[in-house]
């Protein structure tokens, strides 16, 4: 007998792959372009960006405990897992919190890059592997990618047009 393949409804996109993009002309952006379709010289601010990936209006929490931790990556540029350690008791975050949602996500989307070395302790032959978390390019290349594409795409057209 065959066994039938039964579907799950969908709920969506999980929140750990989903990116927030509010309407271009909302009140929650700053304006990043003019009546022309020229992109403004303003930067936005890491809070600004941090809403993209964790919505305030929607994963407050999250929001704020992102925004603190890559505050602190900002003016360190690496830390190690013990840093992160302190960070989360000063804060008082839950590690549970911060390891299982903000620190995977912040990771998946390409903020942040994960580099452990393995080290063998003389004495005991044990092996650890300590974490060096770093700030990446990566989530700026993806978006520049996904933009530069899209901008490909209607410069074309509208040369075809003409």
């Amino acid at each position: 007998m065959e066994k039938e393949n039964k579907k799950i409804a969908s709920r969506g996109i999980p929140s750990e792959f989903s990116f927030y993009l509010p309407a271009y002309n909302s009140p929650e952006l700053r304006k990043f372009e003019d009546d022309t379709e020229t992109p403004t010289r303003n930067l936005w601010h890491l809070d600004e960006v941090v809403n993209f990936i964790f919505p305030k209006k929607y994963q407050q929490t999250y929001n704020e405990i992102a925004l603190k931790f890559l505050e602190l990556l900002v003016s360190r540029v690496e830390i190690e897992g013990k840093d992160i350690s302190e960070f989360l008791k000063q804060n008082s975050i839950s590690k549970a919190t911060f390891y299982n949602r903000v620190f995977p996500k912040l990771r998946k989307f390409g903020l942040i890059k994960v580099r452990r070395e393995t080290i063998t302790a003389l004495e005991s032959k044990r092996k650890y592997r300590p974490m060096h978390v770093s700030l990446s390019k990566t989530f700026g290349n993806y978006i520049n990618k996904i933009g530069e594409s899209w901008l490909a795409m209607v410069d074309d057209a509208r040369t075809r047009k003409r």
